[in-house]
This record gives structure tokens, C-alpha cells and sequence, in this order.
């Protein structure tokens, strides 16, 4: 019986272990996607340095290059029927949302991201329902919290606002902070465009932030999700 015992936890411990490893390479498989479709569907590594990155995180997870190539060609043979859409609406809590999306099938996809809102109590809306209480913004990412002197000689430069690690900049900005950094010896580890919300919903309960956490995800596991933008605060 314990032989049997013992062997249910091993099959147990390596299904939980395979189940991790098939989400890890999914969020990688995402990230490639994304870095493809940010920059017009190039599948070129070496003309588009977002893809080389999120290729290069993929190999440090050990993601094969079987799988990698895979994904990259499988997009290439879906490219030419792609259609861009950005979805607007209010999700869980009433948060504004915007989704950005490229798909080969419109009504699936509408069905899809319709169905998802509605489940947390959300809904579709139309062009322009929320888009005006968001701003496009550059966003970078550093490796460290940049100091009080970096930050006031990089305002000259395009720098808006500053949270944590992250940086906001204007989005004609967005390059030049970024030389700049490098030039600084400031490690950058991602960059490009965001939307930002100008009056974000409070969220108030970790309850409410859990079931907008759980919609966001979702809409993010959708295979033709390529970025999902909240508008929302967390206050304790």
C-alpha cells in the first residue's frame, strides 16, 4: 500500500511539475506572439529586438526551438487573413477596459471577448466608449529604481512619470529616454507603447481585485489577445 501510496505522489509531484512547465511555456508562447504582432508581424529576431528578447527568455525557460519555430511559422501562415481589432469596454467592478486583438476570425473573436466580459458582470462597448479616458504613453521598464538626478535629466528628454521601475514617457519620446538610459549605463529591460487611464475605477476590496485579476487572465489566455489594459487603483 505504501509502495502504491508513494508512487501517487511521485505521478502527482510530476503532473504538477509537467502542468507548471506547459504554463510557463505558454506565457512564453504569448510573449512571442505579442512581440510579433507589436511590431507589424515581423518574424525576423534580428529586425525586431522585442522578438530576439522574448525568444532569448523562451530558450533561459528551455523552451525547444522546435516549439519556437513552430509558432513563428504557424503565425506566418496565418498573417496574410489577420485582422487588428481593438475592443473596447467595462469589465469586473466596472473597470474600463481595452483589449487589442488580431485574428483570422472577427465573429469568433467577438463572441469570445463578449462572453468573457459578461461572465465578471462586464460588457462590450462600442468604438470610443472608453478609449477617451485613456492616453497612449511609452513604457519602459529598468532593471533598478532610477535616482532623482537620472530622472530630472531624462524629463528634458521625453520623461513623464516615474513608478517604481517603471517609466512613463510621451510616446514621440519613448526612443530617445531609452538611448538615453543606455548611454547611462541604465539597464533597460523592455520598452514600448501603453495606454494609461486618466481617472482609474478605485478598487477597494481584494475580493474585487482578485475577480478583475481572474477576467484579465483570461482574456490574456485567449490566443489572439495580444494586450489587455485596465483602468483601475487598488487602495487598502
Amino acid at each position: 500500500m505504501s509502495g502504491h501510496s508513494k508512487w501517487a505522489n511521485i505521478k502527482n509531484r510530476k503532473g504538477a511539475a509537467d502542468k507548471k512547465r506547459s504554463e510557463v511555456f505558454t506565457r512564453a508562447s504569448k510573449n512571442i506572439l505579442t512581440a510579433i504582432r507589436e511590431f507589424g508581424g515581423n518574424t525576423n529576431p534580428e529586425m525586431n529586438y522585442k522578438l530576439k528578447q522574448t525568444i532569448e527568455k523562451a530558450r533561459e525557460v528551455n523552451m525547444p526551438k522546435e516549439n519556437i519555430d513552430r509558432l513563428i511559422n504557424r503565425f506566418e501562415e496565418r498573417k496574410a487573413n489577420l485582422v487588428s481589432i481593438i475592443f473596447e469596454g467595462y469589465g469586473a467592478s466596472g473597470v474600463p477596459v481595452i483589449i487589442e486583438v488580431e485574428s483570422d476570425n472577427k465573429n469568433r473573436i467577438v463572441a469570445e471577448i463578449r462572453g468573457i466580459l459578461k461572465k465578471y458582470g462586464g460588457s462590450l462597448g462600442e468604438t470610443n466608449s472608453v478609449m477617451f479616458q485613456f492616453e497612449k504613453k511609452g513604457r519602459i521598464e529598468v532593471g533598478r529604481e532610477m535616482t532623482d538626478d537620472e530622472l530630472l535629466e531624462l524629463m528634458d528628454h521625453g520623461l513623464e512619470d516615474s513608478r517604481g521601475k517603471e517609466i512613463l514617457t510621451s510616446v514621440s519620446g519613448l526612443q530617445e529616454v531609452v538611448d538615453q538610459m543606455k548611454n547611462r549605463g541604465i539597464e533597460v529591460v523592455d520598452y514600448g507603447l501603453t495606454y494609461v487611464c486618466l481617472n482609474p475605477t478605485v478598487i477597494k476590496s481584494e475580493a474585487e481585485l482578485d475577480k478583475l485579476a481572474e477576467m484579465i487572465e483570461e482574456l490574456e489566455e485567449n490566443e489572439d489577445v495580444f494586450n489587455v489594459y485596465g483602468g483601475y487603483d487598488y487602495e487598502e
